[in-house]
């Protein structure tokens, strides 16, 4: 079963709600697992993992059939209604056990030092706060614990990245579910006392066109363990 505590804020548990953007993003999400070759990111961002996993901003659930058969239990938040009703379609398909919640990043409704992983796909583009939701991926996480991540952000050349920047304070946040485009993934982690372990950065897809979201990285970090008494 689940720990579960009111989190560290008070962001109510739906405070998300895109339920034009989910549609469109259900659709979407399954078509590039093959067309963009996202089955085998999902598959090396969670290859290892073992204990108790939460993964914050699971989406539609797509990462749930990834996850390697030591991983006693995943606990998946998601905020967005319509998503999380797909989630629990996708749990129920899992191999591993998933327990679908509501809940915000900035405020993650489960007891401090409960886990011994985190996963964040692409999920740091699109919550209000990044500080506040890294500070609560921290506080969840037991000491020494591991944050898997795989989050598009900031690329490319002067040209693009000013573009990048153009449409996250014009149409592209409120044209799909508060995403942002020029947000520095790795920075963010490094910035919330993460230790970071290896990282790759990426193109997706790997061979197609460069497009404002092609941008990537996939890598790990670790909570620091606490200091020797």
């Amino acid at each position: 079963m689940p720990l579960r505590s009111t989190g560290s804020g008070t962001v109510p548990p739906d405070a998300v709600h895109h339920p034009l953007f989910a549609r469109y993003y259900a659709r979407v999400s399954v078509a590039l697992e093959t067309r963009a070759g996202m089955a085998g990111v999902r598959g090396r961002l969670l290859a290892g993992l073992s204990g108790r996993v939460i993964e914050v901003g699971a989406g539609n659930g797509l990462n749930f059939a990834h996850y390697p058969g030591e991983v006693a239990e995943v606990v998946a938040i998601e905020p967005e209604r319509s998503l999380r009703g797909l989630a629990v379609q996708a749990a129920l398909r899992a191999d591993v056990p998933v327990d679908v919640a509501p809940g915000a990043a900035e405020a993650l409704p489960v007891k401090s030092e409960a886990f011994d992983a985190a996963v964040v796909s692409l999920v740091l583009c699109s919550v209000r706060d990044v500080s506040r939701a890294l500070a609560e991926v921290r506080r969840v996480l037991r000491p020494g614990g591991e944050v898997r991540f795989f989050e598009h952000g900031a690329g490319g050349g002067t040209a693009m990245r000013f573009t990048q920047r153009s449409l996250d304070r014009t149409v592209w946040p409120a044209l799909n579910g508060g995403c942002h485009l020029s947000r520095d993934p790795v920075a963010a982690l490094r910035a919330a006392g993460f230790v970071l372990g290896p990282y790759r950065r990426m193109l997706m897809p790997e061979n197609g066109p460069r497009l404002p979201t092609s941008y990537c990285v996939l890598g790990t970090a670790w909570r620091p363990p606490e200091p020797a008494a």
